[in-house]
């Protein structure tokens, strides 16, 4: 689970439609609707992201790799669409339209997985497997598109639309809601991830019985569904705002102008301009371009970050792909694979809390100036040794598990039940063999001999709980630092374009996981860890390099600086009608 994640994107001041707000305690009434929607949202999407990975695997019967690869692309892609949905909300049809819309995409993709996991629609020889693989693959694909395109539209938009709510002098009640808002996120998302792997576990089937993947994809359906119908049942309660243009479409346009502008007038003979982007000053104003060059320079900041969620979002494919080779007996209870994921959600609940009363203030107090950037650093360090984890792991594993035919092999077993042996014949080039006949059959007497070919999982899951302790730690001081400096150091109307960064590098993130896992080519799984770590810590090196030469700066600061030349230039272009402005105000 991802902290803060992405939901303060489509924001700005812009004519609103008021309808009837009932309140409730100060607090509109209209928030509780959206609150029980993203309950139901997050519940939806962790619930069938949780058992994704393993219904490649074990349903569609795909390898380890390819099941790893489709579900980043998967996860890769609704890190991308938000910046549709952003585009699509304040550019088109508002963040209402944009939320109903994409929710019906949503919640048909989400029964589409559904559809596409019933055993039984193509098993027409009822032998418990699908005769037609390729009917499932398909109505999977479609499923996660639509998905993707539902979820990642949806997300820019629900918490700010919730924040429209509120007037302006309502900041401490808006101020809660948010953090409600987050807590309902945790809590669908934990809840989720509890119950869907619960539900994939039983057996179900009208011809034979298999593993219950329409119940552990059907029951999220479900739960958008109602998303959808909450939602809507609160129409009439809700303010809305008008769409009035994205200031992404602004910037993109300012920075494309600068760059043409520059390639036009690349000749010596025109003078150097201190920045690039100042040569977009013939068609945009200088506030405009100061913005952006404060959101360019911590956008260049985020480029290594990336490489973190490549090891963090393993959780879901590498991580869970781990546990199905442990042993999940926990005593009273059996533990399913998939439910390890559940981890995280309970320690970012005992986490959060615990650094920021416990954690920095002792930092504080030892004289350690932990600034922003160096939490960051420390977070992608911490990454990289819960991978080594990972690997010291996997190899205590590797010594419990049988060894399997690779590439190109086939294994043979051959049990005699006679009573003389057996020879065995293989063509063309192998090697004869002779069974012998085993010693509890004869022809008078016959005895039963328990035989385990394979040994069962010996190493337990509790092991995995390190990992994915120091993994939680790592997002605690990597994911919430990293927004809070994000939004420190960006101008208050350019926070969307900076959450449009922080959700392009989940996304790419996950693509980096699909070129390093397929370039490497390594057999052993602990080797790829060791390489995943390597390369974050690379990579921090790198961040504590960038972020060393780093300057903070003031946004407020310098839009100040920005109002009062503008001032200035006022006075000087008319004195006369300035004077009078000033005379009024002194009167007022």
């Amino acid at each position: 689970m991802q902290l803060l994640g992405s939901y303060l994107f489509c924001c700005g001041l812009t004519p609103a439609v008021f309808c009837f707000q009932p309140s409730c305690f100060g607090y509109p009434l209209s928030i509780a609707f959206i609150v029980v929607n993203e309950f139901c949202e997050r519940f939806s999407y962790y619930g069938m992201r949780a058992v994704l990975v393993l219904y490649f695997k074990y349903f569609l019967r795909w390898d380890d790799n390819f099941s790893t690869a489709i579900y980043h692309t998967f996860v890769a892609l609704c890190y991308l669409t938000p910046i549709l949905g952003a585009l699509i909300a304040d550019s088109w049809l508002g963040k209402f339209k944009t939320i109903v819309s994409l929710s019906i995409v949503y919640t048909i993709g989400q029964a589409v997985m559904a559809v596409s996991s019933i055993n039984d629609m193509t098993d027409h020889n009822r032998d418990g497997n699908p005769d037609n693989i390729a009917v499932h693959i398909a109505l999977s694909m479609t499923g996660l598109i639509l998905i993707a395109l539902g979820t990642g539209g949806i997300k820019p938009c629900i918490s700010a639309f919730g924040g429209d709510q509120f007037e302006d002098h309502q900041e401490k009640q808006r101020s809660r809601f948010f953090s409600i808002f987050y807590l309902s996120i945790n809590a669908g998302s934990l809840i989720s991830t509890v119950i869907t792997p619960i539900l994939r576990a039983q057996e179900c089937g009208i011809h034979s019985k298999q593993q219950c993947y329409p119940l552990a994809f059907g029951v999220p359906a479900a739960l958008m569904a109602v998303s959808l119908v909450v939602f809507i049942a609160g129409s009439g309660m809700y303010k809305k705002v008008q769409p009035q243009g994205n200031i992404m479409v602004r910037v993109f346009k300012c920075i494309g102008f600068a760059i043409k502008n520059r390639f036009r007038h690349r000749s010596k003979e025109y003078p150097k301009r201190e920045h690039w982007l100042d040569w977009a000053s013939e068609k945009y104003d200088k506030r405009l371009i100061a913005q952006t060059k404060m959101v360019l320079k911590v956008l260049f900041l985020y480029i290594p970050l990336p490489m973190f969620w490549a090891l963090f979002d393993q959780q879901g494919s590498r991580w869970t792909l781990q546990a199905t080779t442990m042993d999940g007996d926990f005593g009273a209870i059996q533990i399913q694979p998939d439910q390890m994921q559940t981890v995280n959600p309970i320690l970012i609940i005992i986490m959060v809390p615990v650094v920021d009363a416990v954690i920095y203030p002792l930092i504080q107090k030892c004289k350690i100036n932990f600034t922003p950037l160096r939490k960051i650093t420390v977070g992608m360090f911490l990454a990289g040794l819960a991978f080594v984890a990972a690997a010291l792991l996997q190899v205590q594993i590797d010594k419990t598990l049988p060894v399997f035919p690779a590439s190109g092999q086939a294994q043979v077993k051959i049990i005699n039940l006679g009573s003389s042996n057996a020879e065995v014949t293989f063509l063309p080039d192998l090697q004869n063999v002779t069974v012998l006949p085993m010693e509890s059959c004869s022809q008078d007497v016959t005895q039963l001999r328990y035989i385990e070919d394979i040994q069962p999982n010996t190493v337990h899951m509790a092991w995995q709980i390190p990992q994915y302790f120091i993994l939680t730690c790592a997002e605690v001081v990597f994911s919430v630092t990293g927004l809070e400096f994000s939004y420190s150091q960006a101008p208050s109307n350019m926070k969307s374009v900076l959450q449009a960064g922080w959700l392009l590098t989940v996304a790419v993130g996950n693509i980096i996981v699909l070129i390093v896992a397929g370039a490497s080519k390594l057999s052993e799984q602990w080797a790829e860890y060791v390489l995943f770590a390597a390369l974050l810590f690379a990579v921090c090196i790198i961040f504590a390099v960038m972020a060393y030469f780093y300057t903070y700066t003031d946004p407020n600061e310098v839009e100040a600086q920005l109002d009062e030349e503008e001032k200035k230039k006022q006075i000087k272009q008319d004195p006369d009608s300035y004077g009078k402005e000033s005379e009024a105000v002194s009167r007022m």
